[in-house]
């Protein structure tokens, strides 16, 4: 008799815990699927202002950059680019930091792109969330209301049961919908930052060879 009790007690009280989650579940969905649309806009607006650099352009850049004899040439091909901002900014920074030495240079050329690494996984970071949570918690507003809906059904209450099957179905429709969006973004930002950071490596890489050897030929030109 007592078990009995108890197992009531504790079906109780998980009952109650379920219910009261039923107002934050809905509000998380609706931030989701609300935060998802910014995001589409935020993603179209990023797609009509995003600077591509082909392969014919990087082969330039680092020409250009290998032929400067000084860290103010370097920055100014640099500034002069079609890169992004804050990656003409990056080779700028490196550019007039010549007077570090070579590991130095490295270490801080190494922090700079880690830097912009952490800013594009940022970006990412939160549609991430929203692409791998959404679907859990759309389907808690799916199973949440399926407790008082059975309820229903057996005291043959049928206009509370479609309540709250139409409830449920709309948190997996909700939810699905804010995951499948979020990852498509995601999706296409990875893409495109891999290729921009990519892009950023390889002349960071030449902007440093250039300084060493702006600076070997300073040495050359001092000794004659």
């Amino acid at each position: 008799m007592t078990a009995i009790l108890g197992s009531e007690a504790l079906s109780s009280l998980m009952y109650v815990i379920a219910q009261s989650l039923i107002i934050p579940v809905i509000a998380a969905l609706l931030i989701f699927m609300v935060y998802t649309i910014i995001q589409v806009g935020g993603i179209l607006s990023e797609y009509s202002n995003r600077i591509k650099t082909d392969v014919n352009e990087i082969e330039e850049l680092l020409n250009s950059i290998s032929t400067q004899e000084t860290p103010d040439g370097i920055k100014e091909v640099a500034e002069r680019s079609n890169l992004p901002k804050s990656h003409r900014e990056i080779l700028s920074k490196i550019a007039v930091n010549s007077n570090l030495g070579e590991k130095s240079r490295e270490a801080f050329a190494r922090k700079l792109i880690e830097a912009e690494q952490i800013n594009a996984a940022k970006r990412i970071e939160k549609t991430d969330v929203i692409a791998k949570i959404g679907p859990a918690i759309g389907l808690m507003g799916t199973l949440i209301p399926l407790g008082p809906g059975l309820s229903a059904l057996g005291s043959g209450d049928i206009a509370s049961l479609s309540q709250n099957l139409v409830a449920a179905f709309d948190a997996a429709i909700v939810g699905l919908g804010a995951a499948a969006v979020a990852f498509t973004i995601s999706r296409i930002r990875r893409r495109w930052y891999e290729d921009q950071l990519s892009t950023l490596d390889t002349l960071a890489e030449s902007t440093l060879e250039a300084l060493q050897n702006a600076k070997k030929k300073t040495k050359t030109n001092g000794y004659q």
